[in-house]
């Protein structure tokens, strides 16, 4: 007997999932993981061709700056992995772009690679917070190094991150990629606006 379509898709979606005693497959199994964080972030800078670190960074294929802010809150920070750095005043930006700097900060640069299906690269940008030891520890937030080549890491749990291959794990105990956040860069300004 031929089922019509529609009806076989729906006994297809009812029968468990997972072998014996499995069940449906949710997003709150962490099996479906978002390519953007659900976190805000917000933050935007022009003329990005006035911070040389910031500036490489959206131009240069396999480079990275942090953006941060100094420790008294005026200025924002762009740091490479060599440890130069650019700055700017906050108040000069704060008064008609307002922010959110994620939860410890981002990590922005042109990928290397790339992404799955792509011809190009575009620039990407995640969250200076290791998510794995965020999310294992209670919420803790623990900033992440940059270091040469494409790469950050975790001074707490030892893992580090591929920035240039989708913020994912390459040394170091299995886990979840880094929180990746919406961005725009055109026009000479870097804008990112996850919400």
């Amino acid at each position: 007997m031929h089922l019509p379509k529609a009806i076989s898709r729906m006994l297809l979606l009812a029968l468990p999932l997972g072998g014996v005693g499995g069940g449906l497959l949710s997003c709150s199994d962490g099996l479906v993981d978002n390519k953007y964080s659900n976190l805000p972030a917000r933050f935007s800078f022009w003329p990005v061709n006035s911070i040389s670190q910031l500036y490489t960074s959206c131009e240069s294929m396999g480079e990275w700056c942090t953006i941060t802010l100094s420790s008294n809150g005026s200025k924002f920070l762009f740091t490479k992995a060599d440890g130069s750095q650019g700055e700017a005043n906050r108040e000069a930006l704060d008064g008609y772009t307002g922010f959110y700097m994620g939860l410890g900060g981002f990590l922005v640069g042109l990928p290397n690679i790339p992404e799955m299906g792509e011809t190009y690269s575009v620039v990407t940008c995640y969250d200076l917070a290791c998510r794995n030891c965020y999310e294992e520890t209670d919420f803790l937030v623990r900033k992440l190094t940059l270091q040469e080549n494409g790469r950050a890491y975790c001074s707490r749990c030892q893992r580090t991150y591929n920035l240039n291959n989708l913020g994912q794990v390459s040394q170091g105990e299995t886990g979840k990629a880094l929180y990746r956040y919406r961005v725009y860069y055109g026009n000479n300004t870097l804008s990112i606006n996850n919400k």
